[in-house]
């Protein structure tokens, strides 16, 4: 879970602007909705406010997936009306239905000025025109061409979809997201030139499922920079790869389901196109349980598809998230689970022990487990998959890599923080690069090193800048 306040520069105006404050909760998906408020309130002339009490009004953009991340949510409304009393709530939990069938954010907090769900930028801009009138004057010309950015400027998450066409047992996202709506290919391409050449260094795509962008849309042709191109994974990920490749970028696959054309994309992988890394919301491995979860998959097909993508690219890193202590889940059916991490080397691995979530269809299926059940099986699931990691992480001592620097105190003269491929950032390991030993090395945010492995420590590498 994670937190951002606005902190976007100010923009210069002859009149006191009003001041808008904003929280982002929640996964890389919320945080692009909040990109895309935050874009079209710079464009109307609106300016963000670092805290509650110097707004004119706050938007908290929330997560309602799990009790913690309610919580958080609801904590986080509650702080903003007590410092400042006027608060537009937005995100998935404005979609979540509390007692009785009524909005759960009304029940809690009646005092809110407006509730929408999900990718409601409209919806949330026409609630800040009432409250806040915007200024007279469009300052168009003053957003940045990529929009309002939450993340580093040297990466960026891309959006290619909303909501998902999969029903799991233990989701409620499409009730609150919808089906999927994947966006017209143009749209995705431009905004990641854009992103590109505005400094980008790392574009990560990300949807509730990577692999079925353009099923919708029975991937229709659409047109970019004057060329016919299908709403088509395999074809989005190639005019990425060209795209990256001319600006030296990386691009990063998120949340892509197995299915078998993702086969399809290895070779670019290979070839060193795209970064060899996958990003796969297994969630278990023993059919019975994939059966009860409703899960699009098979345990047994996803470990030989993991060997096939691995004798593509024998460099492909896979994380991916897992649920332990799901309804019914056996003792056997758990060690089927344990037994499939140490068989498909998962190299980087969450585990969540399994919780109810209101509203979502696997609260009505016999065999809920205790609560310190599932809390151990989640500590013994994590002990297999960090000792599969640390062997991994072990076996890069010695190699040279890439490295893509996220902090660099002193010029990089005093070391820095980067991470390699195999690290997506918030969510894997980082690199912890030493003082370079030449005196004329410098590190530079945004850009990239060479750095000779000395160490792995926990689940970081430890490096000399070369």
């Amino acid at each position: 879970m994670t937190q951002d306040i606005a902190t976007a520069a100010p923009t210069p105006t002859t009149a006191a602007a009003p001041k808008i404050g904003f929280v982002s909760l929640g996964c890389p998906k919320a945080l692009t909705d909040s990109e895309l408020i935050l874009t079209q309130l710079r464009a109307e002339g609106y300016e963000t406010s670092k805290t509650f009490q110097g707004a004119d009004l706050v938007i908290v953009n929330t997560c309602g997936f799990i009790d913690d991340a309610v919580k958080e949510s609801l904590d986080t409304i509650g702080e903003a009306l007590a410092d400042n009393g006027k608060v537009i709530v937005t995100g998935c939990l404005g979609a979540k239905a509390g007692e009785g069938g009524g909005n759960l954010v009304r029940q809690v907090h009646p005092k809110v000025l407006a509730v929408t769900g999900p990718h409601a930028t409209d919806e949330v801009m026409d609630a800040v025109h009432l409250h806040v009138p915007k200024p007279h004057d469009p300052f168009v010309d003053l957003v940045p061409p990529a929009g309002v950015k939450l993340t580093p400027k040297h990466y960026a998450y891309l959006k290619i979809s909303e909501g998902c066409n999969h029903r799991c047992s233990f989701c409620i996202i499409p009730s609150m997201r919808g089906d999927l709506v994947s966006r017209p290919i143009g749209d995705v391409l431009g905004e990641a030139q854009r992103l590109f050449e505005s400094g980008v260094k790392e574009l990560l795509v990300i949807s509730q499922d990577t692999s079925a962008y353009g099923v919708d849309v029975k991937y229709r042709t659409g047109f970019w920079d004057g060329k016919p191109v299908k709403t088509k994974l395999l074809d989005m990920v190639q005019a990425l790869a060209e795209l990256a490749e001319r600006h030296g970028a990386w691009v990063r696959l998120h949340y892509v389901y197995p299915y078998p054309h993702v086969d399809e994309i290895l070779p670019l992988m290979a070839e060193g196109k795209i970064l060899p890394y996958l990003d796969v919301p297994f969630q278990h491995a023993h059919p019975d349980v994939l059966k009860r979860m409703k899960r699009p998959a098979n345990g047994e097909k996803n470990l030989e598809r993991i060997l096939r993508w691995r004798e593509i690219c024998p460099e492909i890193v896979i994380r991916s998230t897992f649920i332990a202590g799901f309804p019914g889940e056996t003792e056997a059916e758990f060690q089927y689970l344990l037994d499939f991490m140490r068989e498909a080397q998962i190299d980087r691995a969450g585990c969540f022990a399994y919780s109810p979530v209101e509203g979502a269809s696997a609260n009505e299926l016999a065999g809920a487990l205790p609560d310190e059940v599932r809390d151990e099986r989640r500590a013994r699931f994590m002990a297999v998959a960090e000792q599969v990691s640390a062997a991994k992480l072990q076996r890069r001592v010695g190699a040279t890599m890439q490295v893509l620097v996220d902090s660099a105190p002193a010029l990089g003269r005093k070391g820095g923080v980067g991470r390699s491929y195999a690290d997506a950032p918030e969510i894997d390991g980082t690199v912890r690069l030493l003082p370079p030993e030449k005196a004329s090395k410098t590190l530079k945010v945004g850009e990239f090193t060479r750095a000779h492995i000395v160490a792995a420590e926990g689940h970081d590498l430890i490096a000399m800048p070369v």
